[in-house]
């Protein structure tokens, strides 16, 4: 019996060291799901949530509003077991809710409703409209919000409706569509803004009002704007009743269009055409462009690049004092498409905002449409996708994100503006080698097109020179000099090779888009205060004169002995996903599931050849997939090499 025991014994001590010592040798890159949990709030039984709005009462309770017009209070939220209460129901698609003094407020879509328990049953009795502003019936006509500012008012902001025949045309139908509205609780409205198209994300950040917006007509990518009184964000419909007494902006619709041809273009028969993008155009405006004719125009603070941080931008919200480690203060912005939330660190220059935008968190169970803090510090997290598609599996959620701070990410922690490029903050001290080596970093440069076109691929694309990196004693931030910043032009910075210092780790997220409006002033650094090596530079080595080689035997008739092809070896996954998240494919397709559009295993069905399917990527034929009511954009902007690869993939999974 004892010697059994001792041969276990050994056995087991054996195993602990054989598993502790594997980080010795083999050490991967913890991703984002190793530090941010993601965990499911259990609805009760035959509830269908398809959250609308999210807020956290003092007391710590959630209430959820549906699209479906219920709104629950849910008591012990972060507990394993939340009860549910149907607090109020018969609302028409509540897309926000906000808590004041006692009562719950939501946006419908026709009114501003507050709903009041005066009997204390835990059921809403009163139903009060405090202001209703004008619907004209069409589906698109959604309105967002409240939030509730500084001074007690509320805003709102309202989707703008399609056209009939133009049906891909923006229109305000009806007065203050298309715009945000600042409500009081007299039921007074003072209209705030314009320019607003998919207005999803209204959120008071560092108390000023920002709002998210989708890409669309007028729209190149999504964005963060901020949103002072006044201001025009760039999409033409509201612009049509800045002639009413009480509008706070007279730019007119005709100043657009005597600078960027609106392009109503009509076929031989008399009907309308779509627009779409003109591959290879020189003349096209930007915003920047048109601000300098017009400078109620307001540009995004923060670009999110298309099908790479999102599809449909959502809900913005600052990170609070204490939760989430290191990036306390940020702002997270959720995006129903791609079911995921990104991080951005924004800064002031010059009085304007500006900053990064970098992905924080994929994998929600549907699209991500509001967020809210609970009192633990986790963020509740509110989702639907009917209507519109999202990447996620399910119709509806409502899940829990939580920080595991049992060890730091490493992450870029911050990206500012310098005189001279860049100064990049780390979570975590850096491998110096690897920090020092300007192959470990690359830079380039993008802008988007402004006309009424749906959306815009990257344009004006560049890559910049990198002179040389600067790291700090102690190793927690680096700066990258570059002779080639862009104003108004989004800068992604990619640090690929740069290590942590300790295990050697990878970031977390290596990549940041960084909208860049102003040049901070102030010294630039001396080329003595930088390293300048570079490990892509192959080292310069002596040639010499290789022996002769023998020629090789040909295959003859006589031997019957064919020539040895050598077949072309598709590309692996491994390969190419590089490719796919850099020109935004992971945004509507799936190695494996139908997302926004067929997964790839679907398109390799079809039997195209390679060269059938490079021009499909660049000129896609929506007709070949009728289920799909979302139209791929021309990717005509891509590489082709690059499109080749991609294309040579997706050919092989069949």
């Amino acid at each position: 019996m004892t010697k059994k025991l001792s041969i276990h014994y050994i056995l087991a001590v054996l195993t602990f060291l054989m598993i502790g010592s594997v980080p010795l040798f083999a050490q991967e890159t913890p991703k984002e799901e190793d530090f941010y949990k993601i965990l499911k709030v259990p609805a009760p039984e035959g509830v269908l949530l398809e959250v609308g709005g999210l807020v956290t009462m003092p007391n710590g309770d959630l209430a959820v509003s549906t699209r479906r017009g219920d709104v629950f209070i849910v008591e012990n939220p972060t507990s394993s077991q939340p009860y549910f209460r149907k607090f109020a129901s018969g609302l028409h698609e509540i897309l926000g809710l906000a808590y004041k003094d006692g009562a719950l407020y939501c946006a419908q879509r026709g009114e501003l409703t507050k709903l009041i328990d005066t009997d204390f049953d835990g059921k809403a009795d009163v139903y009060e409209t405090i202001y209703a502003w004008p619907i004209s019936g069409h589906y698109h006509e959604y309105s967002f919000g409240p939030k509730i500012g500084p001074d007690g008012s509320f805003f709102v902001t309202g989707n703008v409706a399609f056209g009939d025949e133009e049906w891909w045309r923006g229109e305000s139908r009806v007065p203050w569509r298309g715009w945000t509205m600042q409500i009081f609780e007299d039921g007074t409205m003072k209209p705030w803004a314009t320019g607003m198209r998919s207005p999803a994300g209204p959120g008071f950040l560092y108390g000023e009002l920002f709002y998210t917006e989708n890409q669309g007509d007028w729209i190149g990518s999504g964005g963060l704007w901020h949103l002072p009184k006044g201001a025009w964000t760039g999409h033409a419909a509201g612009l049509v009743w800045t002639d009413l007494p009480n509008s706070p902006l007279k730019v007119t619709q005709e100043d657009l269009f005597n600078l960027v041809d609106e392009r109503r273009i009509r076929n031989a028969e008399g009907r309308a055409v779509k627009p779409e993008n003109i591959i290879h155009e020189t003349d096209f405006k930007t915003m920047a462009d048109v601000k300098k004719h017009i400078p109620e125009l307001q540009l995004p603070a923060v670009w999110l690049p298309h099908g790479i941080l999102g599809i449909s931008t959502s809900e913005p919200t600052v990170i609070p004092e204490g939760s989430f480690g290191p990036f306390e203060g940020q702002v997270l912005v959720g995006d129903q498409g791609m079911s995921m939330i990104n991080r951005i660190f924004l800064e002031k220059v010059n009085g304007e905002y500006q900053g990064a935008a970098i992905a924080f968190r994929s994998g929600f169970r549907s699209g991500v449409l509001r967020m809210a803090w609970a009192e633990d510090g986790s963020l509740f997290v509110g989702e639907t996708n009917r209507g519109w598609g999202s990447a996620g599996d399910a119709n509806e959620g409502l899940q829990r994100l939580v920080y595991d701070v049992e060890e730091m990410p490493f992450e870029m922690k911050a990206v500012r503006a310098m005189p001279d490029g860049f100064e990049i903050e780390f979570t975590l001290p850096v491998d110096a080698k690897s920090a020092e080596d300007i192959a470990s970093y690359s830079l380039e440069t993008h802008t988007y097109k402004y006309n009424s076109v749906y959306g815009s691929p990257p344009v004006n694309q560049e890559t910049a020179k990198i002179k040389g990196v600067k790291l700090s004693d102690d190793g927690m931030r680096v700066r990258i000099v570059t002779d080639d910043l862009r104003k108004h032009y989004v800068h992604t910075l990619r640090l690929d090779g740069v290590r942590s210092k300790d295990r050697f780790y990878s970031l977390v997220h290596p990549t940041a888009y960084y909208t860049l409006h102003n040049i901070p002033s102030g010294d630039k650094l001396a080329m003595g205060e930088l390293s300048t090596k570079d490990s892509s530079i192959p080292p310069v080595v002596e040639k010499k004169e290789a022996p002769a080689k023998t020629p090789a035997k040909k295959a003859t008739a006589s031997t019957g002995t064919p020539a040895k092809q050598v077949a072309a070896k598709a590309p692996t996954y491994d390969e190419v996903k590089g490719l796919l998240s850099r020109h935004t494919c992971v945004a509507c397709h799936n190695p494996d599931k139908r997302q926004v559009g067929p997964s790839y295993k679907e398109i390799a069905k079809k039997n195209y050849t390679v060269e059938e399917m490079v021009k499909l990527i660049i000129t896609p034929q929506p007709a070949n997939w009728p289920g799909y009511a979302t139209e791929m954009p021309p990717m005509s902007h891509v590489p082709k090499k690059d499109i080749e690869k991609i294309a040579a993939w997706i050919t092989s999974l069949n």
